[in-house]
């Protein structure tokens, strides 16, 4: 049987991006630019009725286990990157639906590039931040350390993740230019 938390959490992402598609509905399709907005500035409220009820399934003296974690991680990296996804996919529905310019991509290469992958990597440490720190609590709220053991453990496993990409992405992209000499001071 597969946990109410763990539904909670598909249900939630699924939230985000109906909230979200029917805010970009509005705005360009429907010609209701202020529905929309408010339907955008709605799009956070999915994370707190999983903070919520992440709280409460703990509070009812359960044991905190990976899904917990999950459900921070969760709630971190859509804070975090919340705001990007909002921006990326209203480009899209702009130009698609209201005549806006293209969609920006990227940089491909040179110091573009390398601020683009640093401030990228920073969004991560900030989801990092937000989800540790929700973990933390959710220890304080059990109050036993030996029922949030798997915090811990995902905790660790974030934290890995944060620095595969520092060095693969940011460090890397660094490394690459500063070799091409495109990063050198242009005073």
């Amino acid at each position: 049987m597969v946990e109410p938390l763990v539904i909670l959490i598909v249900a939630c992402e699924i939230g985000f991006w109906v909230v979200l598609g029917a805010g970009l509905l509005a705005r360009y399709v429907l010609r209701m630019p202020r529905l929309g907005g408010v339907l955008l500035v709605c799009t956070p409220l999915v994370d707190v009725v999983l903070l919520v009820a992440t709280v409460f399934d703990l509070r009812r003296g359960g044991e905190a286990t990976g899904v917990h974690g999950l459900a921070a991680i969760y709630l971190g990296v859509s804070v975090a990157f919340g705001h990007t996804m909002l921006r990326w996919a209203d480009q899209r529905f702009a130009h698609r639906f209201a005549g806006g310019p293209p969609p920006v991509k990227p940089p491909r290469h040179g110091p573009g590039k390398v601020r683009y992958e640093w401030r990228e990597w920073g969004k991560f440490a900030l989801a990092w931040v937000i989800a540790c720190s929700v973990m933390l609590l959710l220890r304080y709220v059990v109050g036993t350390p030996e029922r949030t053991e798997a915090l811990w453990g995902q905790m660790q496993g974030m934290t890995l993740v944060g620095g595969v990409w520092l060095v693969g992405w940011p460090v890397f992209h660094t490394i690459a230019e500063l070799a091409k000499g495109n990063l050198r001071d242009r005073r």
